[in-house]
């Protein structure tokens, strides 16, 4: 009959016979012995455990998820949150599991059942373990603990030092959804910052605490760091200052317009001294001017073999891409006829200059080619992307090779996220119905697109960081330096500060553009070895300062172009 208790399951069993009832008065007897040993033993081992606030007041105070903002003085560093999952550390205080007897003593089998015999054992046993012990406390006397120094030093310096920034090109990720940006692939992520490097200095810290004290509506908080990191920032003072203001703009955008749809301008994106300032920063930026010249020569290669070239350029600018280019072809044998098409998208907010701007940028282009002696055509058409196609683009299938140029175009183009029309891969859809020989994409590599605004600040930080230390390395002296960085600011505002149709420009990381680009049915292209070395041969001949660097992808599918190991902009071909 059934007793309803586990007692074989649970090892409860005097001798492994039977169950809990059947056991005789002998084994009971044995069982309680043991018990009493084993329970003497870990008492005494468990004692010799410290707590924390024997070595640190402060962190002995803290407990799960604690906040940065408690003791800010006595830890020196800022602290946004303690991990109780690490292995080792319990949830409750985060000290390590007190050493139990039973993981080290192994009880010896009953060689008879005679109860003399078996209360010799016991009390032998009895004894070894009470002299281990003491001369465990013995050897431990210096340190007062059965922990060495050593681990605890270790373990407390874990709970004090704050984490590492969130930086999008640290970590190597993939996902199949282009919608998904926390699981999106860094393919460049080997030219990151490492992990181990130094923690990131206490104003930047202080600015991710408030970010995320302001998400959590902790306005006291926000409004307290906000006078602390106001005297940090000085836009005419170093990288790490001018970073420091440009930052302390997005939060206090953020504050006072925290509501999704509130009526914030962004007419300040449209002005004609905005659209000149980004074309100072495309000319004064390396990592800007080598994404031009990447796409520039993946063009080159592919139409190498052709007499007749079809570019249709989403973005023109004031066509400064166009002055090498075309002095490439003319010194071709056989110099090609160029078409160029324009496209001015009227729905986009970046379409600031009318056309009659563009045209003039055209007739600049063609007196560029006549000098050159190449034949070429352009024109200007306003276009959404729902209505591009082969006949309002005037191509010319099987006459031309077709080149669909894209450098920083993309991330201003609204997606998912803003609309469920989608008009970034509605774009995407139309260029891959033209079937063009290639298209030409540059973007830059953060992830200011799906993150949630903590995250776009700390990636923005590392990013806008490096840019203007690169922009103080290659730009120095230049008038036209305080402009650019003037409109990388208005763009770094309101890439981190606004939420939907707001937030105008939506960068991803190079594996987001990867399967986006893949899920619209095109192939990557290899740049090939006369691309790579041609960009490497302008970064030595043009960037002194050795802080640039070029970072190859395998395979050439893709070039990273960046400053001091970090990935600013990612150059790549398409078909």
């Amino acid at each position: 009959m059934a007793s309803g208790f586990p007692g074989r399951e649970l090892g409860l069993g005097g001798n492994g016979e039977g169950n809990l009832l059947k056991r005789t008065l002998l084994d009971m007897e044995r069982q309680q012995m043991q018990h009493a040993i084993l329970l003497r033993s870990v008492r005494q081992r468990t004692q010799a455990v410290p707590s924390v606030s024997m070595f640190d007041p402060v962190v002995g105070g803290l407990s799960c998820n604690s906040s940065a903002a408690a003791a800010p003085e006595r830890m020196g560093s800022s602290l946004s949150s303690v991990d109780c999952s690490e292995p080792g550390f319990t949830a409750r205080t985060g000290l390590p599991p007190p050493v139990s007897a039973t993981a080290t003593v192994n009880l010896p089998a009953p060689e008879s059942r005679s109860s003399g015999s078996m209360r010799d054992q016991l009390r032998e046993l009895e004894r070894r373990l009470l002299l281990d012990d003491e001369e465990e406390a013995e050897a431990s006397a210096p340190s007062g603990s059965a922990v060495t120094h050593a681990e605890w030093g270790e373990a407390i310096q874990r709970l004090i030092s704050p984490p590492p920034p969130l930086l999008p090109t640290a970590v190597s990720r993939l996902s199949p959804s282009p919608t998904d940006s926390s699981s999106s692939t860094v393919s460049f992520a080997s030219c990151s910052p490492p992990s181990s490097l130094p923690s990131p200095p206490p104003s930047r810290q202080m600015l991710l605490d408030t970010a995320t004290a302001l998400g959590e509506g902790n306005l006291e908080a926000v409004r307290a760091n906000l006078a602390v990191l106001k005297r940090a920032a000085d836009p005419r003072g170093d990288p790490e200052h001018r970073l420091m203001a440009v930052m302390i703009a997005a939060l206090l955008s953020r504050l006072n317009h925290p509501q999704v749809g509130s009526s914030h301008p962004i007419t300040d994106l449209r002005s004609p001294e905005h659209f000149m300032a980004t074309q100072m920063l495309y000319d004064l930026s390396p990592c800007f001017k080598l994404g031009f010249v990447a796409a520039s020569s993946a063009i080159l290669e592919a139409t190498k073999e052709e007499s007749k070239i079809h570019i249709v350029d989403f973005e023109v600018g004031q066509g400064g891409q166009y002055d090498a280019l075309l002095l490439a072809l003319a010194k071709r044998r056989c110099p090609p006829a160029v078409r160029i098409t324009a496209v001015a998208d009227p729905s986009s907010p970046f379409t600031n200059i009318n056309i009659g701007d563009m045209r003039a940028v055209g007739d600049r282009i063609k007196n560029l080619a006549e000098r050159a002696g190449v034949r070429l055509r352009f024109r200007v058409v306003s276009l959404r992307a729902a209505e591009l196609d082969a006949a309002s683009l005037g191509c010319e299938p099987g006459e031309e090779a077709l080149i669909a140029n894209l450098p920083f175009v993309l991330s201003r183009v609204p997606d998912e996220s803003v609309s469920p029309d989608n008009p970034r891969d509605e774009l995407l859809r139309r260029v891959r119905a033209l079937r063009p020989r290639l298209v030409a994409l540059a973007e830059q590599e953060i992830n200011t697109n799906t993150a949630a605004f903590p995250a776009r600040l700390a990636e923005a930080c590392g990013h806008y960081g490096a840019l203007l230390e690169s922009l103080e390395a290659a730009a120095r002296g230049s008038p036209d330096r305080g402009w650019a960085e003037a409109g990388l600011a208005r763009r770094a505002v309101n890439a981190v500060a606004r939420e939907g149709a707001e937030r105008v420009e939506r960068c991803e990381v190079f594996g987001k553009w990867r399967a986006r680009m893949s899920m619209a049915g095109f192939q990557p292209v290899p740049l090939g070895p006369a691309v790579v070395e041609l960009v490497k041969a302008r970064v030595a001949s043009t960037c002194s300062d050795p802080g640039f660097t070029v970072k190859e992808e395998a395979g050439g599918l893709a070039l990273g172009l960046g400053w001091m190991g970090r990935v600013l902009t990612v150059a790549s071909a398409w078909r």
